[in-house]
């Protein structure tokens, strides 16, 4: 029998649990989704997605348990996501493990929610080696980090305003399109032209490696509102639905610019640092759109791009877990006094 740890993930609105063997053999992965709870909103609201965890911890992970075949005494470690995230939903997470760890006097593994997911590209591809350059990209999160060991990552930009997952969320909105807004807006682009709208491709030449997409969200808003007309009288008697096809174009045209960005300044990352690898992660990494274009791009520049299974690029906990291996191993013990923290 191998080295089984229990991964637990509740960052924000999905409440997972999953044992993996050694650190890449995933003996289960349960992920309870909170979509339908917060798609009348629009988004994640934090009060909903704590007391939703609060319901499901615990039967999230005896489920786990049951599906990997193991019992509590059979786990080497408690793996647990405590950074970033909704303080309220991590908290949750944090205390089920802390509980489990001490009852049955196992070390607890304080995991790193980004390195977890840049973890779930090395573990499902055993030809990534590092060094290499890491993109995640989610509703949360858009980062590039050197990534020189499972454990050790060094941040080269980040978002300075809206990550880019939030922001196919909000254009989804504007557009009248579902909730998550990636798969709603990357079904509407099927139909659309990419070259239908113009749309700004920011590009930030004092931070290279840093994004920003607010901009852009803006620049999709006027397109369907356009801004001397909002807030009159007539404007409010002109509003209405986007035609389809004004609906289509744009949704392509938006995804092409973010894909554009996404794609440009991680190859440029990649070059800078003169890694011959390229790892995306997090839920964006679901996009169609972004893996065909960075898988072209690197290999027109002579370097490969690797993803996760799309089950391991949204929130789950088999990407902890199999994270906690290398921190167990590098003795990375976590104190049962611990915190959560947003940041």
């Amino acid at each position: 029998m191998g080295l089984r740890i229990l991964g637990i993930e509740s960052s924000c609105d999905e409440t997972a649990a999953a044992v993996v063997e050694d650190g890449s053999r995933i003996l289960s992965s349960v992920v309870d989704s909170q979509v339908e709870l917060h798609a009348p909103f629009r988004g994640v609201v934090p009060e909903i997605a704590s007391r939703s965890h609060l319901e499901s911890i615990l039967p999230v992970i005896e489920r786990a348990l049951a599906e990997a075949r193991v019992d509590l005494g059979d786990l080497a470690a408690v793996a647990v996501t405590v950074r970033p995230g909704l303080i309220g939903s991590l908290l949750v997470g944090l205390s089920a493990a802390k509980a489990l760890a001490f009852v049955q006097r196992l070390p607890l593994l304080a995991v790193h929610h980004i390195e977890a997911h840049i973890h779930a590209c090395a573990m499902s591809n055993d030809a990534l080696a590092h060094p290499f350059v890491s993109l995640v990209v989610s509703g949360g999160h858009t980062s590039l980090y050197l990534s020189e060991s499972p454990t050790r990552h060094a941040l080269l930009g980040a978002t300075v305003d809206d990550a880019a997952g939030e922001s196919f969320d909000k254009v989804a909105s504007i557009l009248g399109l579902g909730y998550p807004g990636g798969p709603a807006v990357e079904e509407a682009a099927r139909t659309g032209d990419p070259k239908g709208v113009p749309l700004p491709r920011p590009s930030l030449p004092d931070a290279p490696f840093d994004f920003s997409f607010s901009g852009l969200k803006t620049a999709a808003l006027y397109c369907v509102r356009p801004p001397a007309k909002r807030g009159t009288p007539a404007a409010a008697a002109r509003a209405g639905s986007p035609s389809p096809r004004l609906v289509a174009d744009l949704a392509a045209s938006f995804q092409s610019a973010v894909v554009d960005v996404l794609v440009e300044k991680t190859i440029a990352a990649a070059r800078a640092k003169g890694v011959r690898s390229i790892a995306i992660g997090g839920g964006v990494a679901c996009n169609g759109a972004l893996r065909g274009r960075m898988e072209a791009a690197a290999a027109e520049s002579g370097l490969r791009a690797f993803f996760p299974p799309k089950s391991l690029c949204l929130d789950n906990a088999a990407m902890v877990a199999g994270l906690g291996h290398p921190l167990l191993a590098e003795g990375k013990i976590a104190p049962l006094d611990v915190d959560a923290s947003p940041r």
